[in-house]
């Protein structure tokens, strides 16, 4: 037994699990390494929000892992200025965190634990934190996080006092496994060829039925993630068709205003072309009769 073990079990429960089961494994840590007991001991217990980007780490590394790579891609497209690519990372930073998100809190549901709607905007916080700073990003990835973080955009995090263990930072949480099957054979204590064979029966259909268990429960699996990865997939286009509407809507707007503008401007063109063609035709007229008087005063 380690502290980081340790650590890592822990971390790996429910909030309302947490303290209970950090008591149990300091008691039992502290009958062979007081020492050891102690450090168990002192791990403070995560905020929910916390907690719940460590079940991401845990449970949606892969979704996870897209959040850090585009802040990654961010970071760089700073460094460099690339303006239009700045842009477009920046909108689907937040399309994206928006996305993981909303996957985050149907973790929560799914695990039991209800989240609210501040739970979840410290949740998204975090993620901005993460994309923004890499060392957030480490201490996010560890699965070990105590409290949220939130980006300052003035230098580096201190991310020493956001996980359990400063030491493992730059360490990925390990990847929760489903359970297995187990099979349990109870012995028969009738000593005879008929009922070995019978027990040498029961436990091929048995192992059959485990086998056929564990191919079909890894297929739902894969199916399970394939349809989440389709659903974060979706939810993020549709958060970023729900950009492009509010953009083209405001668009509109704007082009309305400004057709309002420009037809009062031609009504006001309008009307004064219609006394420059008046003026136009009285001039003409007085231009007819002084040719008219000049010819009459010629023929003289």
């Amino acid at each position: 037994m380690d502290l980081s073990t340790v650590a890592d079990e822990l971390y790996a429960l429910t909030p309302d699990s947490f303290t209970s089961a950090r008591n149990e494994r300091a008691k039992e840590a502290k009958a062979e390494d007081r020492a050891l007991g102690n450090a168990i001991s002192k791990l403070p217990k995560p905020s929910t929000a916390a907690w719940l980007v460590n079940a991401l780490a845990r449970h949606q590394a892969g979704e996870l892992g897209q959040v850090l790579s585009l802040g990654a891609a961010l970071r760089q497209a700073q460094e460099h200025l690339d303006g239009a690519e700045l842009r477009e990372l920046n909108k689907q930073r937040r399309q994206l965190t928006a996305a993981v998100t909303n996957q985050a809190r149907d973790l929560a549901r799914r695990l039991g634990v209800k989240v609210s709607d501040s739970v979840a905007d410290q949740v998204e916080e975090t993620l901005r934190a993460a994309m923004t700073d890499e060392g957030a990003a480490q201490a996010v990835r560890t699965g070990h996080l105590v409290r949220t973080l939130s980006a300052t955009g003035v230098g580096e995090l201190d991310v020493s006092t956001a996980v359990a263990l400063p030491e493992v930072i730059g360490i990925s949480a390990r990847p929760v496994e489903q359970p297995q099957p187990t099979l349990r054979v109870v012995g028969d204590t009738v000593d005879s060829q008929e009922t070995a064979d019978q027990d040498a029966r029961a436990l091929e259909e048995a192992q059959r039925a485990a086998d056929d268990a564990e191919a079909s429960a890894a297929k739902s699996t894969r199916k399970l993630e394939k349809a989440q990865k389709r659903v974060g997939n979706l939810e993020a286009r549709s958060l970023q068709l729900q950009g492009e509407l509010e953009e083209v809507r405001r668009r509109a707007g704007e082009l309305e205003h400004a057709l309002e503008g420009v037809d009062g401007e031609l009504g006001v063109a309008e009307e004064k072309r219609e006394r420059a063609e008046q003026k136009q035709a009285v001039a003409d007229d007085d231009l007819e009769e002084a040719r008219a008087r000049l010819a009459s005063l010629q023929r003289r």
